[in-house]
This record gives structure tokens, sequence and C-alpha cells, in this order.
């Protein structure tokens, strides 16, 4: 009966098989949803922007108090506030970001279709 050592296996080896692993992950699931995923986005950041310059600059509220009128699946959506500008940037880090800004007597308009 021969015995044979086994190899051990390092952090190093597990981290780099992990790492491949989710690289080839994300390439898959960018290949087959990419197309879907930056058309949800777009729509997604573009709804968020509006909604929250009318929250801000229409109804008066805190850009914090916004969110609680997204629903859940919009939970990576960021407002951010320009009080200068009037305007409301809603973005998802990496992928897609909109603007809206408050102009007098037309509410607010998304900066895309504005020019």
């Amino acid at each position: 009966m021969a015995t044979g050592k086994q190899a051990k296996t390092s952090l190093f080896s597990i981290l780099l098989r992990a790492t491949g692993f989710m690289v080839v992950a994300v390439f898959l699931i960018t290949f087959f949803f990419g197309e879907a995923i930056a058309g949800f986005s777009d729509v997604g950041t573009s709804y968020a922007a509006k909604h929250g310059c009318g929250c801000v600059y229409i109804a008066g509220r805190d850009i914090d108090s916004c969110y609680a009128d997204l629903t859940p699946e919009m939970w990576p959506i960021w407002l951010s506030e320009d009080a200068d500008a009037q305007s409301v940037s809603a973005s998802i880090p990496l992928i897609a970001s909109e603007e809206a800004s408050y102009r007098e007597g037309y509410g607010c308009v998304l900066e895309a279709y504005s020019r």
C-alpha cells in the first residue's frame, strides 16, 4: 500500500481560484445581461433624479426623506443635491448617472433632455 503525500492547498491558491471564479462570473453576467442592466439602470436613475428634484425643490423636503419614496429595488441608487444649480443627481456608481434641474415654469427637467 502506497501512501502519497497530500498536497497542501495554500491560502494564495484558494484566493487565486476564488478570484478567477469571480472574474468569469462577472464576465458571463455582463455578456448575457449587460444590455438589460444598462437599460434598467438608465431608467432607474432618470426616475430617481426627476423624483428627487421634485421632492426637494417642489415639495420642499430634505433629500434624505426622498429615499423613502423609491422602491426597495432601487437600493443601489445614490441621490445628491446641488443647491446652487437647483439640481439633483442620481447615480449607480460605475454604471449610470442622471441629473434633473428645477426650472421656473417647467418644474424638474432631466438634463439629458433639456439640451
